[in-house]
């Protein structure tokens, strides 16, 4: 049972298949949306039909035009419209400064930047009134702590989720502007030890930066005023409070779910 009701609301998450992506599908799904999961996985396709019926999968590629296209149009014809787009998929990669790979840093860019850029410009036109949908909705993109602090190790990738929050800003003011009816947010979780979270605790051990994973983990707990890591449900319900109507009036904001690490 959820505390949010979201009975007769359509929602696309990309990168649903797995992480906090699957987390927010479920939870949008339990609180009684219709739920279309966008990713390159095949898992996707899984979860969806966990979900139950009434619920879509979609294959999708968030740094190409052509499949965003093809992933709103796919959405609103399986769910009948769409209200609320999560803006989720994302990658880490882990690089010292000096040690950059420029092909890394380019995915980095295609996928957390540019994709998020046109989930902004698909997701406009189709909620914006005359669009396919035409019914405004709301729109959050997922950034990262990693916007609001200096861990060593991941620069590219803090400056990627600095960008989504810049983006959301101006985003929420051209809505507004221009009349579309469709609030945007942006979300800022902190560390959740999940896979992609194991992952950078590895890899920052890895290339020197800490004795251990385990060493880079507590790190991350000793700069949390809350002494401990978020867990995947603390992140969902920041990420349904603004999926909600109890968000109503907030609008081009960055509510960070860190345990006031990135204070």
């Amino acid at each position: 049972m959820s505390i949010y009701d979201l009975k007769g609301r359509r929602a696309l998450v990309t990168g649903g298949a797995q992480g906090l992506g699957e987390s927010y599908a479920r939870a949008l799904a339990a609180a009684g949306a219709q739920v279309a999961i966008a990713d390159l996985q095949d898992r996707g396709a899984e979860v969806a039909a966990d979900l139950g019926e009434g619920h879509h999968f979609v294959k999708h590629d968030v740094a190409d035009d052509t499949s965003w296209q093809e992933a709103i149009d796919s959405t609103v014809s399986a769910l009948g419209g769409l209200d609320i787009l999560i803006n989720n998929a994302g990658v880490e990669i882990t690089s010292l400064l000096t040690d950059i790979d420029a092909h890394e840093a380019r995915k980095l860019l295609d996928v957390n930047v540019l994709g998020t850029i046109l989930g902004l410009k698909h997701g406009l036109r189709a909620m914006r009134p005359g669009g396919s949908a035409g019914e405004g909705g709301t729109i959050i993109n997922v950034a990262s702590v990693a916007a609001r602090i200096s861990f060593p190790g991941i620069a590219v990738y803090s400056a990627t989720k600095s960008a989504i929050d810049r983006l959301t800003r101006v985003a929420a003011m051209e809505s507004g502007k221009l009349g579309y009816g469709v609030r945007v947010n942006c979300l800022l979780p902190g560390l959740v030890p999940n896979a992609m979270g194991a992952a950078l605790a590895g890899d920052v051990a890895e290339i020197g930066l800490f004795d251990s994973p385990e060493a880079a983990v507590q790190a991350v707990v000793e700069l949390t005023p809350s002494g401990r890591l978020a867990e995947e449900k603390d992140i969902t319900e920041g990420l349904m409070f603004l999926a909600s109507d109890q968000s109503r009036f907030v609008n081009g904001v960055a509510l960070q779910v860190d345990g006031g690490m990135g204070m």
